[in-house]
């Protein structure tokens, strides 16, 4: 049974003026995502946009909002094969266990300027 949908899109050139700006990143995004964005050098703040539209998304499908998350404990990543996945860690995990949900479907995609970014919670 699906218990939440969320989705959200993020401006991309937003993302490349938080590109200078270390501390902003450090806040919103977890170490891994900041790797990876990093390592894909012209299409960082790309990556990071979508990873931001996810962790927006992820708020609404919980129907809370993010205001008790950390956004640094929603790591967006990827699978081998490319697919999008998501790991909840510490405040993220807890909203998701008390959401009653225990499956969460991710999907991103972009274009030009913006990312977007839906995800599925859903009770198995």
């Amino acid at each position: 049974m699906i218990t939440g949908i969320g989705v959200d899109i993020v401006q991309i050139n937003r993302m490349e003026r938080w590109l200078a700006d270390e501390k902003l990143l450090e806040r919103y995004f977890h170490s891994d995502e900041l790797s990876l964005a990093s390592s894909r050098k012209n299409s960082a703040a790309l990556t990071l946009a979508a990873r931001f539209a996810a962790k927006e998304a992820f708020g609404k499908a919980l129907g809370t909002g993010l205001s008790h998350i950390s956004l640094k404990d929603i790591n967006v990543c990827n699978k081998e094969n490319g697919k999008p996945d998501i790991i909840l860690l510490e405040t993220a995990k807890k909203a998701f266990e008390k959401s009653g949900a225990n499956k969460v479907h991710i999907s991103l995609s972009h274009e030009r300027e913006n990312a977007i970014a839906m995800i599925v919670l859903e009770r198995v």
